[in-house]
């Protein structure tokens, strides 16, 4: 009797298994073609947050490969319409876990982009003279030597807001922070900004103080221009911000930035 009812088990199983593998192989592929429709087309935003906050290149395709990761472990947690906020939080994460493990070894990540005055492969130069590409390159590097400088708590939502163009709730949820955190934040990365591109533009006109400050809005315009250059400058990785392409976003006029502030509607 015991034969019998192991052998039933048995037979029971041999003819479950094959339609259990079936179903949960169709079930794994069904949930990766989910999550690669919903994660692909935020690699570039990814890359590009992961770029900014660790200022290295290898360390930002690290950052991103983790994230992408854990995003998928967790994929059937998510919930919402956009994937985009989620995922740009996951790279957040992984980031600041990086930034702990190596604070007691106090390293420091070096942004590790060649800079020169030519425009960078791939730069749409759409008829615009040399001359012009060379100041709009120039102005790029003193946009990215001013953002690196901010502190990480305002370089990260100049990022999401000027260059991923994220809703001010959208970069709370990211942030995990009160949207009123994300405006003061942005006010005063701004303002920090100004203040660090009008030294350096004091210092380029020979100290001349009429000159010597950048409004906040030219700031927030400015680092479109960053924004472009770096996206430009890394073939294959990174989506142009604006729709115009790389010579018209380096064009940007940063008036711009305060009306788009004006109409936001969170």
């Amino acid at each position: 009797m015991g034969e019998s009812a192991g052998g039933q088990s048995a037979d029971a199983d041999s003819a479950r298994d094959p339609h259990d593998a079936g179903g949960a192989l169709a079930a794994d592929v069904s949930r990766r073609r989910r999550f690669e429709a919903l994660a692909l087309p935020h690699l570039d935003a990814a890359y590009n947050l992961a770029r900014w906050l660790s200022r290295n290149a290898g360390d930002a395709e690290d950052i991103v490969q983790d994230a992408y990761l854990r995003a998928f472990r967790f994929f059937d947690s998510f919930r919402g319409d956009s994937a985009r906020p989620w995922l740009l939080a996951i790279v957040r994460r992984v980031w600041y876990d990086e930034w702990r493990r190596r604070a007691s070894a106090a390293e420091t990540a070096e942004f590790d982009d060649a800079r020169d005055d030519a425009p960078p492969d791939g730069w749409d130069t759409g008829g615009v003279d040399p001359e012009t590409l060379a100041i709009r390159a120039q102005d790029a590097a003193r946009v990215h030597d001013a953002l690196e400088r901010l502190p990480a708590e305002y370089r990260e939502v100049m990022i999401l807001r000027e260059m991923e163009e994220l809703s001010y709730r959208e970069i709370a949820a990211i942030v995990d922070v009160p949207v009123g955190t994300v405006m003061s934040r942005l006010a005063r990365g701004r303002s920090r900004l100004a203040a660090l591109l009008g030294a350096e533009r004091a210092r380029a006109a020979g100290g001349a103080a009429a000159h010597g400050r950048a409004t906040p809005q030219e700031a927030a315009g400015l680092a479109k221009i960053g924004s472009a250059a770096c996206q430009c400058a890394a073939p294959g990785r990174g989506v142009p911000a604006a729709e115009d392409g790389c010579g018209r976003a380096a064009g940007f006029d940063g008036r711009d930035a305060g009306q788009r502030e004006t109409r936001d509607e969170l």
